[in-house]
């Protein structure tokens, strides 16, 4: 079986893709927690959270274009 080797081409090419990955996630996560640190808040001031519990939050990435769908699932503790 052949061995792959990058080539600098492709080894550009992986920097740029995970550049604009790290940009659409850095953009993602800073709209993301404000909304969670608003919904929290307002959870906590009507009472439905007390503010020192720990609950489940999950977060639904997808894109029709390149066929990516998931929800990640993670704790939160107040």
């Amino acid at each position: 079986m052949a061995k792959m080797i990058k080539t600098s081409t492709s080894a550009a090419s992986d920097k740029a893709l995970k550049a604009a990955v790290e940009r659409f996630l850095k953009n993602i996560s800073f709209t993301a927690q404000g909304e969670i640190e608003k919904a929290i808040r307002a959870a906590i001031a009507s009472g439905k959270l007390s503010g020192h519990e720990t609950f489940t939050a999950g977060v639904a990435v997808s894109s029709e274009k390149i066929g990516l769908n998931i929800t990640i699932y993670n704790k939160i503790e107040l």
